[in-house]
Order: structure tokens, then C-alpha cells, then sequence
């Protein structure tokens, strides 16, 4: 099946200073990033507390002891 032929594919460009900036973003980035390590070492430290607890010590001490005295 032949395509009609349309011409050539042209498209329109915006001139730079026709370009929307936005307007109260100064700095926005910076704080993102910020808010981010933030949030980052807050779950860092949660996750460490948990995986160094009692428990999760025990569970994974008895899982590795069982591993090691379990005959095939």
C-alpha cells in the first residue's frame, strides 16, 4: 500500500525569549535535594535499628546455625 506523499515535515520552533520561565523557582532543586537526604538518613537509621535489634540478631543467628548443622 503506497503512502500519499504530503510534503516535506516541517516543524515550528519557539524562539528562546518566547519560552515560559518559571516564575518563584529559585533555589527549589537545592531544598529537594536536601529534604532528600533527609528523608534518606532518617530510613538509613530506622532500617539500622532494626536489623541490629535483638531479635533480627537471634533469627539470623539461629537461620545461619541451622544452615551450618544440617546434614544432606
Amino acid at each position: 500500500m503506497d503512502r500519499p506523499d504530503n510534503g516535506p515535515c516541517v516543524l515550528a520552533a519557539v524562539p528562546a525569549e518566547d519560552a515560559a520561565e518559571p516564575v518563584g523557582d529559585e533555589g527549589m532543586s537545592t531544598v529537594e535535594y536536601a529534604v532528600g537526604t533527609v528523608v534518606a538518613a532518617a530510613f538509613a537509621a530506622v532500617l539500622y535499628k532494626i536489623v541490629t535489634g535483638d531479635s533480627v540478631v537471634a533469627g539470623l543467628t539461629g537461620l545461619v546455625n541451622s544452615a551450618l548443622h544440617t546434614s544432606l
